[in-house]
């Protein structure tokens, strides 16, 4: 029987993805090097491999020992602010490391991936919400990366028919319903969760980055998306590759968006918790609002996001963090 290989599946999103493709009766490989990833995290009827994107050798004993009919790639660093200041270890990842899989990829004769990429890729939009067909231009170095690979990517179907459907999302937040597995990352930077920290007294308090941006309140607003809806989202997208779908690009969000005071707000609500907050000066490379249109991925792969509610995300959120103090570090 063919199997779905996860790349990053030990990570925060990967995780939930191959929990769910598990719950869905699927034959799970994962492979992640747990540089930031748990290996705690990956339920354990999934094969799992701890190697590097970077190593060929490595990927290529993967494809020979495992039939693989799907990759599903989340293997990148994420972290905005560590982008901008050390640029060179993100290229060498997300992009050396992601060319290296599709020349292992392309010889092991594996046509189908898809690839988990952001909203970060738009850089600061000209209007919300956020239409796939919108101008990328990407104001810090982890988008970039990004939207190098959605590019690779469309090259290397031309030329190799590797096919392939690209997910930008927006700001991935809450955790398993089951309390099971959920964010963690070291370190933690992430609104939610660090708001969450606060409420747990982990942290004193939280800071609010930029509060002099043209919306309502003068913090940032997000367009939040339940991990577990995300997680939905790319096994209807390998359900389109698998039934000849052509190669494309769809946007995942709620298309409602929170500015970072209204998630505090919410969180002293859901917590019982006082929150405090301490108004810092804007990060570089955030835009002020990204809110996505997701009316293609509605329409085309079928996708309806289930946990679209604000406090229900951050209750989920609160589950998790409550039971896991230090995240996987018991």
């Amino acid at each position: 029987m063919k199997k779905i290989l996860v790349l990053g599946g030990a990570g925060y999103i990967g995780s939930h993805m191959v929990m769910k493709l598990i719950e869905e009766k699927k034959d799970v490989v994962v492979v992640d090097n747990l540089s930031t990833g748990f290996k705690k995290a990956v339920n354990l009827k999934a094969k799992f491999y701890e190697g590097d994107i970077n190593d060929a050798d490595f990927l290529d004993e993967i494809f020979k020992k495992e039939p693989i009919s799907v990759i599903v790639h989340f293997a990148a660093f994420s972290q905005v602010n560590e982008s901008m200041n050390n640029p060179l270890k993100y290229y060498e990842n997300n992009l050396c490391g992601t060319t290296n899989l599709l020349k292992v990829a392309v010889k092991n004769k594996i046509d189908k991936i898809v690839f988990s990429s952001t909203a970060a890729t738009y850089g600061e939009p000209k209007s919300n919400p956020i239409k796939e067909t919108a101008i990328t231009n990407p104001t810090n170095c982890y988008g970039d990366t990004k939207l190098a690979v959605e590019k690779m990517l469309k090259w290397t179907f031309l030329a190799h028919n590797l096919k392939y459907v690209v997910l930008r999302y927006f700001n991935a937040a809450g955790a398993h319903e089951s309390g099971e597995i959920g964010e963690a990352h070291n370190p933690e930077t992430h609104l939610i969760p660090l708001v969450l920290q606060a409420a747990t007294k982990q942290r004193k308090d939280i800071s609010i980055y930029g509060t002099d941006y043209d919306t309502k309140d003068g913090s940032a607003i997000r367009d939040y998306i339940h991990v577990t809806d995300l997680a939905i989202a790319h096994i209807l997208a390998i359900d389109y590759l698998m039934k000849g779908g052509s190669c494309e690009t769809f946007n995942l969000g709620n298309g409602v968006g929170f500015s970072v005071k209204e998630i505090i707000k919410s969180a002293e609500k859901i917590t019982g918790q006082k929150i405090i907050a301490k108004e810092e000066e804007r990060r570089k490379g955030d835009p002020s609002i990204l809110i996505a249109s997701s009316e293609k991925a509605k329409k085309i792969l079928n996708w309806q996001p289930k946990y679209s509610d604000i406090d229900y995300i951050l209750k989920t959120a609160y589950k998790w963090h409550y039971n896991h103090p230090n995240g996987y570090n018991v």
